[in-house]
């Protein structure tokens, strides 16, 4: 369950349903190892706030008596001006108690330090109150937190993507480990360290977050003002639980 980071967005893969991968989908190539039954749902949709994603993904979720749930939640509407992380996590709290009720284990991931991220930075407080809120909500359920905050990784550029609001395929590699991690669940991914840049002149930095500013934030805001998402018109990608695979790996029965 969650938006854009859930459904992969930053991690192209065009052999993947909606021609996203991202971290979700490979922490479920890993757990699908070994297990002939396996399936697995992706009801993540790119652009949902909090009250969007539990009014539309929860139920679905819950129909499928699942073993695990996922959920990533809150970050669209911690960007926005005004939002209250304490609301947010009391919306969120009476929702993972329905999941853990239902028998569902749950792993809550938390949002990522972005201190050193243009623009975003700016609401780092915020996301921090959001997190404390979240362990609390953990605790409370016997849910489990993926900590992406203490991901220190993340704090590289290379990490995101070109936008700078979602993750590239390292950046989501990276947090299928931690979450992979703090599953407890033997893996086979190993951690990938990103190639160092060579040193970039202060112009020539200045230069690319122009370019970033009228490519990606101001259709960004422009979209903010005009009550539109960026999720109009997108379902989900795996609306329905079913076997996955890795890129270029043959599903059992393809071909036949």
């Amino acid at each position: 369950m969650g938006d854009s980071f859930t459904e992969g967005i930053g991690d192209a893969e065009p052999s993947s349903p909606g021609g996203f991968r991202g971290w979700a989908d490979r922490v479920a190539e890993e757990l699908s190892h070994g297990s002939e039954d396996f399936k697995y749902a992706n009801l993540a949709i790119r652009g949902r706030l909090l009250g969007q994603i539990l009014g539309e993904q929860l139920e679905p979720a819950l129909a499928l008596k699942p073993d695990l749930i996922s959920i990533s939640a809150g970050g669209n509407d911690l960007i926005r001006p005004g939002s209250d992380p304490d609301a947010l996590a009391e919306q969120l709290d009476a929702a993972v108690g329905r999941m853990t009720a239902a028998g569902a284990n749950v792993l809550i991931l938390n949002g990522p330090d972005i201190r050193d991220t243009p623009v975003l930075g700016l609401i780092r407080g915020r996301v921090a109150i959001y997190n404390e809120n979240l362990r609390t909500i953990a605790a409370r359920h016997d849910a489990i937190v993926g900590d992406m905050w203490s991901l220190r990784q993340l704090s590289d550029p290379q990490m995101w993507d070109g936008d700078r609001l979602h993750f590239s395929p390292l950046g989501h590699h990276t947090i299928a480990i931690m979450a992979l991690q703090a599953l407890n669940v033997h893996h086979s991914l190993v951690p990938l360290e990103p190639t160092p840049l060579p040193p970039q002149k202060w112009q020539a930095a200045r230069a690319e977050d122009l370019v970033w500013a009228r490519e990606f934030l101001f259709p960004w805001v422009l979209r903010r003002l005009r009550h539109q998402s960026s999720g109009d018109g997108i379902t989900a990608k795996r609306p329905t639980p079913g076997p996955v695979a890795g890129p270029g790996t043959t599903m059992p029965g393809a071909g036949s």
